[in-house]
């Protein structure tokens, strides 16, 4: 308990001290410029380290950032919130109109870019003489497939992107994140020396992802309609704030207990409650209480998750050799992205129109973030997971630092012409 308190009060220090720094001087979109200084600080202490050994500056950032399960914290602790938070405030009438592509690249577009990433980096690895088995590499792909719902929807805030792209990054993110956790633990299974991968047949797997997926939506449409006649039976919005607390929590505790994906159970309870709830079930002075709230547990998380995920570089050990793969990795895991976007667009495009620059935008808006840090966190130890890390970590840095800096400049030039005005088709996609 000494140990969780002090950890709390040391990254909410941290956060805000960097936060200032990031307001009063870099002035770059919070979460951008927490990563960012974070690293600073990071790299700064291991070469105090480096200069002066016997401080002992880097051993004991090392050692604080190891006490501090960063796969615990994210995916059995802050992931529910952020999901629920992020829901909240999607459209659901605009995800409904994009359903199709929505639903093409949150399933089979991140099965293509798994299995893209996937041979490629072994590919790559073999080219280094750094050779990991295949199973490993395709475990690479499945946890560095999905856009991280956290870091986009963070970045789309400032990014100004029309709003049926908006739909569709969003929508996206928030739904391919929990089928990529379906698709890792299936190949972790598969990757496990004497655990149930052996077990595992094609007709086994199709179960356990529909058990996953469906069964995580299923739940999550319970919960939420539960949580929904409640908050319409009542009229006091402190208690229904409590409720929706319980409501991300027990529905998360629920799914894991009946092996169903929490993050698909809780995103669509947010998108219940975010649409006809706030709608339906609330009044005003509710409905402002209750967005507030999750604005700021938002803020609040976002800002302790990507602090974390720029001290994680202490952790970090690269050998040169795996620095190109890392390197290389970076433009694989961009083409394997373009390609599962232009795909199902493509194919869908054939029967409905799609905004000018869509396949560009949501190629380099699809950044990744802290989901798949944690993921490659959570493999068992050994000589594998440590290149799995150096790799994943050096892409998801790439992507909020380069990608999500760029993403509005990129918007501005494919989406917006040089007139102003938005290169936008009527509302048909």
């Amino acid at each position: 308990m000494e140990h969780l308190s002090r950890d709390i009060a040391t990254l909410l220090g941290l956060a805000a001290v960097f936060g200032y720094l990031n307001h009063q001087f870099l002035r770059l979109p919070r979460t951008i410029g927490l990563v960012l200084i974070a690293m600073a600080a990071s790299l700064g202490a291991l070469a105090i380290d480096a200069l002066v050994p016997g401080w002992g500056v880097g051993p004991g950032l090392r050692a604080a950032l190891i006490e501090i399960d960063f796969t615990a914290a994210l995916m059995h602790g802050m992931l529910g919130f952020l999901l629920f938070a992020g829901a909240l405030h999607v459209d659901l009438a605009l995800l409904a109109r994009r359903g199709w592509p929505i639903a093409a690249m949150a399933t089979g577009g991140l099965l293509l870019s798994t299995s893209l990433i996937g041979g490629g980096i072994w590919l790559i690895f073999g080219l280094f003489d750094l050779g990991l088995p295949l199973i490993y590499c395709l475990l690479f792909g499945a946890l560095i497939s999905p856009t991280d719902p956290v870091a986009v929807l963070g970045i789309l805030k400032t990014a100004k992107v029309p709003p049926s792209l908006e739909a569709k990054i969003a929508g996206e993110s928030l739904f391919n994140d929990g089928v990529g956790v379906v698709v890792f633990v299936i190949l972790l299974a598969m990757a496990t020396e004497g655990g149930q991968g052996a077990a595992i047949d094609p007709a086994g797997i199709a179960m356990l992802f529909l058990r996953e997926a469906l069964g995580g939506a299923v739940l999550g449409l319970a919960a939420g309609a539960i949580a929904f006649w409640a908050l319409r039976s009542i009229d006091e919005y402190n208690l229904e704030v409590i409720i929706t607390l319980a409501l991300v929590t027990v529905t998360y505790e629920v799914a894991h207990l009946l092996h169903t994906s929490g993050p698909i159970a809780v995103v669509v309870a947010g998108l219940l409650i975010g649409n006809h709830g706030t709608r339906l079930a609330m009044s005003e002075t509710t409905r402002s209480h209750l967005t507030n709230f999750w604005t700021l547990i938002d803020e609040i998380l976002n800002a302790v998750l990507f602090l974390l995920i720029g001290l994680e570089v202490a952790l970090i050990s690269i050998k040169p050799g795996l620095l190109w793969v890392a390197l290389i990795a970076i433009p694989l895991v961009l083409g394997a992205r373009f390609i599962s976007v232009a795909i199902p667009i493509g194919v869908l495009g054939l029967w409905r129109d799609f905004t000018k620059g869509a396949i560009p935008v949501l190629t380099w808006g699809g950044l990744r973030g802290g989901i798949s840090v944690a993921l490659a966190l959570s493999l068992p130890a050994s000589v594998e997971k440590d290149a799995i890390v150096t790799v994943c970590y050096t892409v998801v840095v790439f992507s909020i630092l380069v990608q999500g800096l760029t993403i509005g400049a990129l918007v501005r030039r494919v989406v917006i012409g040089n007139d102003g005005k938005r290169n936008e088709t009527p509302d048909h996609d």
